[in-house]
């Protein structure tokens, strides 16, 4: 899942070597057997018996985890968890621990921000099961806030560019849905953004993140195209421990990844027919169940889909699910493609120009009339994308000033007028034909094998065959 303004969210877990965990506990005994546990499975842990120490201890070590007590001999459990959120404005992961008779001790725990509480006395093995499970969720939740940051930095002074009727309708529409979402507290109605590849599906699903009342909220950006066939089901949808083969631990899905924000599923017509009805049942029901158990858990994340395929023709064929896309296709965004967009082309052009030059300190961009005109005659088949990549690579060789037709190198990057192409096949064998129109496909698709494999016309293998027969990397 590459994209230019976003940070993919991995499943890759933190060695457990690197976490450390505060014990939090008075009784010494059983607080060494849950030392002597967490060191069996390569955790690193520390015990303070009072609150004095533990906050020592917390400033000291800056521990991953604290497994926290109630009741202390010189205070309350929660007035530390208080202390920790509210002093030192940590949000650390804590596993409360509470003995019998003190479950409102546990509610107010939670209500502090505790990441889950364990009954006492507590069985060891279920104790370290807990453990992961926090940690992991933990980890995940540190990544989903760096990403967000990142996003939101990234996402600064982010728009639709264009001057044409439908870009200007665009960023009205988003406006619109943005204003909706503000004035609800309910999950808002599903978008479906249609557009070929490379006409910026990604920046308006961005753009309607950032105009929401959830923008400050997790966006996972997910490429259906891009996930293992093999694990798409347990990417999206999280498993349980020993679900499947190596699944040593469970895992939070994608899709509860997103929590109250935004999951963006990209190409979502490549998803396998499978899975349609399994995400269906997410939209219409609100929950999620994990690849492993019957064990349901509610889903409030708003859902954005975009696709650059044609989707009546997947029903048709039975490679879509109708009632899916009913239910997916509530709004409606249209992106026009490059080739419709004559006005904008050149306004596109200069923004990437300035914004290369500027990124890399190189000279002030202009173009040449001859540069112009190719560039508003050109097809532009790869879209937004194909014009940025083009750009991007002319003002990185030339070091900046004017940009002519030559340092454009046009005919490398697109697709050659009608008239151009007969002229070659005119020498050409059907081999050397077919190795010309891969190639160009793969650049067209920045080297992406299953979006030109679409483009060509022939399955991901039958790409995949060939590009291993013309020893194409």
């Amino acid at each position: 899942m590459k994209h230019d303004l976003y940070i993919p969210v991995t499943s890759m877990k933190v060695p457990v070597l690197e976490k450390q965990i505060l014990i939090v506990e008075d009784e010494n005994v059983f607080a060494k057997a849950v030392q002597k546990q967490l060191m069996r499975s390569g955790y690193k842990s520390q015990i303070a018996s009072d609150l004095k120490t533990a906050d020592e201890m917390f400033q000291t070590l800056s521990p991953d985890l604290i497994l926290l007590d109630t009741r202390l001999p010189d205070g309350s459990g929660l007035d530390f968890l208080s202390n920790i959120r509210n002093k030192h404005n940590s949000n650390i992961a804590v596993l409360v621990m509470s003995a019998y008779g003190e479950l409102e001790d546990a509610v107010s725990a939670m209500k502090l921000g505790a990441s889950d509480y364990l009954k006492k006395p507590v069985d060891l093995d279920e104790l370290l099961i807990n453990v992961e499970k926090v940690l992991d969720k933990s980890e995940l939740t540190r990544k989903l806030t760096y990403s967000t940051k990142r996003e939101q930095h990234a996402a600064e002074g982010v728009d639709f560019l264009g001057e044409c009727q439908a870009i200007v309708a665009i960023r009205e529409q988003v406006k619109q849905i943005g204003r909706l979402t503000q004035a609800s507290d309910s999950i808002p109605p599903t978008v479906l953004i249609l557009g070929e590849t490379g006409t910026g599906k990604d920046v308006v699903a961005k753009m309607l993140h950032i105009n929401s009342s959830r923008k400050d909220k997790p966006f996972v950006h997910v490429d259906c195209a891009s996930l293992p066939k093999d694990l798409i089901e347990a990417e999206l949808f999280g498993h349980e421990k020993g679900a499947f083969t190596n699944a040593h631990v469970a895992r939070t899905g994608l899709i509860e990844a997103a929590e109250d924000g935004v999951l963006f599923l990209d190409e979502i017509g490549e998803l396998p027919p499978g899975l349609q009805s399994k995400l269906l049942a997410v939209l219409e029901r609100r929950i999620l169940r994990r690849v492993g158990t019957t064990q349901e858990r509610p889903i409030a994340a708003w859902f954005i889909a975009a696709t650059n395929r044609n989707i009546d023709e997947l029903i048709d064929k039975g490679e879509f699910r109708s009632d899916l896309y009913y239910r997916l296709n509530v709004l409606n965004i249209g992106i026009p493609p490059l080739r419709e967009r004559n006005n904008d082309i050149m306004i596109l052009a200069q923004y990437f120009a300035e914004h290369t030059a500027r990124r890399y300190g190189l000279k002030k961009v202009t173009f040449s009339k001859g540069a112009e005109q190719a560039i508003k005659g050109n097809s532009w088949p790869g879209n937004v994308r194909e014009l940025k990549h083009l750009i991007e690579r002319a003002v990185l060789l030339t070091g900046g000033g004017e940009l002519d037709v030559e340092s454009l190198s046009l005919s490398t990057h697109s697709a050659a007028p009608v008239s151009e192409v007969s002229g070659q096949l005119d020498d050409m064998t059907l081999s050397s034909a077919e190795l010309m129109l891969i190639r160009q496909a793969l650049d067209r698709m920045n080297g992406n094998v299953s979006r030109a494999a679409r483009e060509l016309g022939i399955t991901r293998m039958a790409l995949r065959y060939r590009m291993k027969k013309y020893d194409l990397q």
